[in-house]
């Protein structure tokens, strides 16, 4: 396979996973991590590596490494794996994720960002998603008709913070989330509800047309239910871990135990809250968004330049969502292809930037 984003969670996860099925790792790819990055080039050995920044290329112990995103498609275009793992964070894993399908192999997604804004674009047919919450819809679809499905949420690290407090709290507030430990982007998306928001987007161009919703559960057992019309709902349990969604990504057949099993007398009980637009102004859009799904690149492109504009003190924490909502209320144009995607991408970013 090919792994692009090696080094964060979801890549260490899935060199993990393949580990224990003995799949072998083609080509690696990273960020700025060479450290992580030569022990994984220790353990398995893959034949091209891939990173970011040409003044770490002496520190990476291969003698095969290419830098920059033009590398990574070539790579992708070049391999022999048939199966491309994409993990980087942003929107600049949405030309990877293009490239992979263009050259014919499947795409264990793990970029949010690539459905998010160009799902109108992409065959996901081709698509096999590591999110816990996608992963827990696939696991539960039955042969009958579908009301509604349903993602869980953490409620990220304000969930339980005095509302008064949260325009004060920093970049440091942000990472601490009460359940695990992810990158620092994602783990302000779950603050903020974004992630959720990206996850309906997501489920949406993956499952088709129909009612979508999420809910808090604060202890991250249950990640996704359905409603069926003849009034039953199921529900995906499994502890927090990425690697069973992983699993099935890199071997459809799966029938190996991957994770213990969720003990409901440990557990005791379960909290289910509501996501309410004072603590996530964000849900604002919610139905707006999913009613015109394609309108995804202009939230994730100010969502990117918001978060930027946070970590560099320029604006609050809950003026992330603020900007957010302006951008969808000002630009309402839809795209009608891949150039029309990169290009409000662009536009939304230039125009934000200039009102920093």
């Amino acid at each position: 396979m090919v792994l692009l984003g090696s080094t964060g969670s979801i890549g260490v996860n899935t060199l993990e996973v393949a580990k224990k099925f003995n799949i072998s790792v083609e080509v690696l790819v990273c960020g700025k991590n060479i450290e992580l990055l030569n022990k994984q080039i220790l353990e398995h050995s893959p034949k091209v590596v891939v990173i970011a920044d040409a003044r770490d290329k002496h520190k990476v112990n291969h003698s095969n490494v290419f830098v920059g995103s033009d590398a990574i498609l070539k790579v992708i275009q070049d391999s022999e794996s048939e199966l491309v793992v994409n993990a980087l964070v942003g929107f600049l894993g949405l030309r990877p994720t293009l490239t992979a399908l263009d050259s014919g192999k499947k795409v264990a997604l793990a970029n949010k960002e690539s459905l998010v804004a160009c799902g109108s674009f992409i065959d996901v047919r081709r698509i096999q998603p590591i999110d816990s919450e996608h992963f827990g819809l696939w696991y539960l679809m039955q042969d009958r008709p579908v009301e509604k499905m349903i993602i869980t949420a953490s409620g990220g690290a304000f969930r339980d913070w005095d509302m008064a407090k949260l325009q004060n709290a920093t970049l440091a507030d942000t990472q601490k989330h009460p359940n695990w430990s992810m990158g620092q982007k994602i783990t302000i998306d779950s603050a903020t509800m974004v992630n959720k928001m990206f996850e309906l987007l997501e489920a949406r161009w993956l499952f088709g047309e129909g009612k979508y919703d999420a809910i808090i559960e604060t202890k991250s057992l249950i990640h996704a239910l359905i409603d069926f019309k003849d009034g039953s709902t199921t529900a995906h349990f499994a502890n927090a871990s990425m690697q069973l969604p992983i699993a099935y990504a890199l071997d459809e057949k799966m029938d190996e135990n991957i994770l213990g099993h969720v003990d409901l007398l440990k557990v005791g009980s379960l909290e289910f809250r509501e996501i309410t637009t004072d603590r996530y102004p964000i849900w604002s859009i919610r139905e707006e968004l999913l009613k015109n799904p394609a309108r995804g690149v202009v939230v994730n492109a100010a969502n990117e330049v918001a978060i930027e504009m946070f970590i560099n003190k320029e604006i609050g924490f809950m003026d992330i969502s603020k900007t957010i909502i302006e951008a969808f209320d000002t630009f309402t144009q839809m795209p009608t292809s891949i150039d029309d995607v990169f290009a409000l991408d662009a536009e939304i970013r230039d125009r934000l930037g200039r009102k920093v």
